[in-house]
């Protein structure tokens, strides 16, 4: 399907997910196709329908109002009518068989059962042929049945029937199951919200509020929406968005995000986004375009699919004709040819790959990790190292004042506020986390009489006590100032004052490592990766970051550019490397690592370069993506190896004469079903 809607004139991309039930279409005008679409589509499948999103939404919703929500309930239970029925009958069949010699009576009562059972399977088969697709499931059960039919084996005819029947509602419903608790997982969009209008609440569909209305949520309620807090207090689970367990406090004015659950108090808050554009829906969408995003294990099994499918029918033909003229036994080795079809279908393999990886997105998407690809999920699973940024995934990005040392007659009080009052009106950080630090203490600082600003060295001032100088290395130096030999028991930017040409003492102004960093540093190298910080900061206070989280290596004084260059030698010696930052200039390493990490806080240029989104700020979120993802591809590799390994012996047994066609029909639908429940797991990796 895929193939002939790609060849469309007008048609940049498409792709179908199998996981999430999906077409994605790109091209000028996507509606106009939907016709041809359909066609193609009809063409290849015969039942499969393609409906616009909009379309099945509207839908869902009328058949919920409308009370219809139970019709997949009763073709369900028709399935299952039809089973049982079939399974009487043929019970009742291996009775007459046994007991009374009519064989007439017996013929009568298999073919009933037959046609109950696989008259569907006819049909369709019938239909595909029509369309020219021929070596799929229902023909190759059709065969195999008939096949049993004109032998005069009815028993077999009808009970693997049977047994193919039952395997296939079980299948389906594993898939259905499985790929509703992975949607279930990460869907946290409202279909009610509480509006406030003139003091009364109405309930509307979410989809219906409008930035600027007001929301209530009560206690135990999730945030419906994206907005800002204008009325109460509380506390929010905020783990369903970014797996973080403790709740955090919030208030009036502060922004609240769609799916954290309100624990306390009720609280009003004003819509900042709609519905669409809000954080449960970037989430599910997320999701929904990592899905179509494919990894290599999934894109070899359908090229191979592609050759195994003929290489099989070839074998199956070869196997029914030459042993046939050799040995007159044409009944036996026509039956082991289509045991053989039937065991080597690679339905197991097609299906339960693709799911291990959308379990694997599920499973990231509840801890806050948002994986923008299977192809990412692949990468991450062989990594040499991890590359990452300083400011904002190791430490907090935000300064504050480490330590005051005074080297005169003023007390580190006196020389704080002093200092505060030189750079009470400066918008640099480091100024900023000066006065913030001198406020927290409650200390009075004046504003200077006079003062002046030198770019690039820092501030003179004229103040109550004297001529203050306040700045870098290069401003005492400029000015003469004696220093004293200072010692480096600490990292950070130093801000040091001289008063009336006298070194007065110095202030270290530092960023604060994260508190879960030394141990994330400790699960990657049990994972066998080596750690490397790449910064645009001072060679000193990076070596001090390093030597306390634990990290491999260190590479300071960075540009972009320069950080581009380290991340390419890096690869050269580890092998694939991942890199995680969360800044405007982290864009272009983000793109070009193997896999790029961006942390949610960061910037939209980083988030939108990067192959995963952690939406917490935890560094521990690093080594959590690197274990789904291994052990996703773990899971896969399992269903390959599983189903292959068994596709093979059931195979070698058919031809050696020890397997029936109920073990065949075992490879094909038992198989499948094992692979798509093992699959699952990987939605549950802790």
């Amino acid at each position: 399907m895929e193939d002939k809607i790609n060849e469309l004139p007008g048609v940049t991309a498409a792709t179908i997910t199998y996981t999430t039930k999906q077409l994605r279409l790109s091209a000028a005008d996507p509606d106009k196709y939907l016709p041809e679409v359909q066609k193609i589509c009809a063409s290849i499948e015969s039942e499969v329908k393609v409906i616009p999103r909009d379309t099945l939404e509207k839908e869902k919703k009328q058949k919920q109002t409308e009370g219809h929500f139970h019709e997949e309930e009763g073709d369900d239970k028709k399935e299952l009518a039809c089973i049982i029925s079939g399974a009487v009958l043929f019970a009742i069949g291996i009775i007459l068989n046994h007991t009374i010699d009519n064989a007439l009576a017996s013929f009568i009562i298999f073919a009933i059962a037959y046609i109950i059972l696989g008259g569907e399977i006819l049909v369709k088969a019938f239909k595909n042929i029509s369309h020219g697709q021929v070596f799929d499931e229902n023909f190759l059960m059709s065969v195999a049945t008939l096949a049993a039919f004109a032998i005069r084996d009815f028993p077999e005819a009808v009970g693997v029937m049977l047994f193919y029947r039952i395997g296939e509602f079980f299948e389906d419903k594993a898939v259905e199951r499985s790929r509703g608790q992975i949607i279930d997982a990460v869907d946290m969009r409202p279909e009610v919200v509480n509006l406030v209008s003139n003091q009364n609440i109405t309930v509307i569909p979410a989809e219906d509020a409008n930035v600027d209305d007001i929301l209530l949520i009560r206690p135990g309620d999730r945030v419906p929406l994206d907005g800002v807090i204008i009325e109460g207090e509380s506390r929010l689970d905020t783990s369903p968005i970014t797996g973080e367990p403790v709740p955090v406090s919030v208030s009036v004015g502060d922004s609240i995000t769609s799916g954290c659950v309100n624990t306390s108090g009720q609280l009003k808050m004003r819509v900042e986004k709609p519905l669409s554009e809000s954080m449960v829906s970037r989430i599910l969408e997320s999701m929904e375009n990592a899905a179509a995003s494919k990894p290599k294990i999934d894109r070899f099994i359908t090229r191979f699919a592609k050759v195994y499918t003929p290489c099989v029918v070839i074998a199956a033909v070869i196997i029914a004709i030459l042993p046939s003229v050799v040995s007159g036994n044409w009944n036996y080795w026509i039956y082991t040819a289509i045991s053989f079809l039937v065991m080597s279908c690679p339905c197991a393999l097609v299906l339960s790959v693709p799911l291990a990886f959308f379990s694997g997105i599920g499973a990231g998407s509840k801890k806050g990790i948002l994986f923008k690809g299977g192809l990412s999920m692949e990468s991450l699973s062989k990594l040499g190292a991890v590359v990452m940024d300083k400011t904002g995934t190791i430490t907090e990005g935000n300064f504050k004042l480490q330590k005051t040392v005074s080297s005169g007659s003023l007390s580190e009080d006196e020389l704080l506020a002093l200092c505060a009052g030189c750079e009470q009106y400066s918008t640099h950080p480091i100024a900023v986390s000066i006065v913030a630090a001198a406020r927290e203490k409650g200390l009075h600082f004046a504003e200077p009489e006079k003062l002046s600003e030198i770019a690039g060295h820092g501030i003179i001032a004229e103040t109550s006590y004297g001529s203050v100088l306040c700045g870098n290395h290069k401003l005492m130096d400029k000015y003469h100032i004696i220093m004293p030999e200072l010692t480096a028991d600490s990292y950070g930017s130093e801000v040091f004052l001289a008063v009336n040409g006298t070194f007065a003492g110095y202030m270290v102004i530092s960023d604060t490592i994260k508190s879960d960093a030394v141990s994330a540093i400790r699960k990657l190298k049990a994972l066998g990766l080596h750690s490397v910080m790449l910064t645009g900061d001072s060679q000193s206070g990076a070596d001090a970051v390093a030597a306390a989280t634990g990290i491999d290596e260190v590479h300071a004084k960075l540009l972009p550019e320069g950080k581009l260059n380290e991340l390419g030698k890096i690869r050269n010696k580890y092998g694939a490397v991942m890199f995680v930052g969360d800044g405007i200039n982290d864009a272009p390493v983000l793109a070009g690592a193997d896999v790029g990490a961006a942390m949610g806080t960061g910037a939209d240029a980083a988030i939108e370069a990067a192959d995963v989104v952690f939406m917490t700020s935890s560094t521990e979120a690093i080594p959590q993506s690197i274990n789904i993802s291994k052990a996703t591809n773990r899971i896969a590799i399992q269903n390959v190896v599983f189903a292959l390994v068994i596709k093979i012996a059931v195979m070698i047994l058919g031809l050696t004469g020890h397997a029936n066609m109920w073990m065949a029909v075992f490879a094909d639908t038992g198989v499948a079903m094992i692979c798509v429940l093992n699959s699952i797991r990987a939605l549950y990796i802790k």
